[in-house]
């Protein structure tokens, strides 16, 4: 087992979505069988679990190293893209390398959109965001009447009062039209665990996803590790799946940028508690049946603070809408007034000429760019009217606040799509 990584890599960059042009540089998701919709399905495969609707990773390599686990921890570092682990990996990670010298690593895409609430709910429901309609950061919920940002169930203009739409009737356990993994890992006598840091251990998206599944909170990383280990290396009476999510990383990339030191310095620090703390101390027969898989959601672009990408200064864009936009930055879903198609395709094309093109949202989710499978009810009324790609460096900023990230994401920029998908057997 080595670096599969460039022979990956080869796959992706040529992979096109049949009936949709995204542009030259645009990465597309890879949907049968190298993206991180096919992970579910493979953890199924491996501990024995029946199928989910999409198939497992077409990785045979990884097949191989899988066959015969009884435990897999499968470890989510958010916003890590594959351009800087790999560089990460020779340089402050570089006690990884035995990982990879000893078992797999390699690239796949991520979801579109590219960002944590579509992604994560793929990875706890084996079901593509168009099928679960999660389908960013901020979506307009029609049988709700508001812009809800989906990590904290509130409306999208309120700042730090989480769950407010639970007083309007969402039930967070019972939102998704499609069923979680939790309770098809249970069914199948195993036990699903999840590591979360106790100040997300409530939020919405938590509770959607984590149905039937011991919770396990901390404090920080050596504590996330210790209880990783201690629960890892019990004697495997019966077969376990342990998640274990960390968003450190995406924190300071946002705030400092996905280049920046201290993003690259918390990574570093994540993974060498990892090894110290967990990987190292595992006792070689529970070990050489546990499957350590470690990856991302979606990577980040650096981004630069412009004015003009901030819609307030776009009043005769804004007229032409019937509510600001949706979605990401990134990926920005637009509702239009009757009649305006044709000024508001327009107006962006003559005002960020090269930053942006358009597409009807039908025919973007009709041409699987949301993922296949029998799409949720709800999922056309929550992209609008047009799909806004963006390219480079661009974004849309709308909401009525300063403007505070450096790094961003939910778009099709290889920097946003690719993650590395890193394997090994530690026993």
């Amino acid at each position: 087992m080595t670096d599969h990584t460039n022979a990956l890599l080869q796959k992706l960059r040529s992979h096109r979505l049949p009936e949709i042009d995204l542009g030259q540089n645009a990465q597309h998701p890879a949907y049968d069988g190298l993206s991180i919709l096919n992970i579910p399905g493979s953890v199924c495969k491996w501990l024995g679990a029946p199928a989910l609707p999409h198939p497992a990773l077409e990785i045979p390599v990884l097949d191989a190293l899988a066959e015969g686990v009884e435990q897999i921890v499968a470890v989510l570092v958010d916003a890590v893209a594959l351009h800087r682990f790999l560089p990460w990996l020779e340089g402050r990670a570089k006690f990884l390398q035995p990982l990879v010298d000893d078992g797999f690593l390699g690239a796949i895409t991520s979801v579109v959109p590219s960002t944590t609430s579509a992604a994560t709910t793929t990875l706890w429901t084996g079901h593509s965001p168009a099928e679960h309609g999660i389908l960013g950061y901020e979506i307009f919920l029609k049988e709700y009447g508001l812009v809800a940002n989906m990590i904290n169930h509130a409306p999208a203009a309120f700042e730090g009062r989480a769950g407010l739409l639970y007083s309007a009737g969402l039930d967070p356990e019972s939102f998704l039209p499609v069923p979680t993994v939790g309770p098809h890992l249970v069914k199948a006598d195993i036990e699903p665990h999840a590591f979360i840091h106790y100040s997300i251990s409530g939020s919405g998206l938590s509770r959607m996803h984590y149905r039937d599944v011991q919770l396990h909170t901390f404090g920080g990383i050596a504590d996330l590790w210790i209880g990783v280990r201690k629960l890892a290396n019990q004697p495997i009476s019966k077969k376990r799946y342990i998640w274990v999510y960390y968003g450190g990383v995406d924190g300071l990339s946002h705030r400092h940028g996905p280049d920046s030191e201290q993003a690259q310095a918390d990574f570093a620090s994540f993974t060498s508690s990892m090894m110290e703390d967990f990987v190292r101390q595992m006792s070689p027969e529970v070990g050489a049946k546990t499957l350590l898989l470690l990856f991302a959601d979606h990577g980040q672009i650096t981004t630069h603070k412009d004015p003009k990408f901030e819609l307030r200064n776009h009043p005769d864009l804004t007229q032409r809408l019937h509510i600001l936009p949706t979605g990401e930055n990134r990926l920005p879903y637009l509702y239009l007034r009757p009649g305006q198609d044709e000024a508001v395709n327009e107006y962006i094309q003559k005002t960020w000429p090269g930053s942006f093109t358009t597409l009807p949202s039908d025919h973007a989710l009709k041409a699987g760019l949301f993922g296949p499978g029998i799409l949720a009810r709800s999922s056309p009324d929550r992209l609008g009217d047009l799909t806004v790609f963006t390219h480079g460096d661009s974004y849309m900023w709308w909401a009525e606040k300063e403007n505070p990230l450096i790094g961003r994401h939910g778009g099709l920029s290889s920097e946003e799509m690719l993650v590395p998908l890193l394997a090994a057997r530690l026993g």
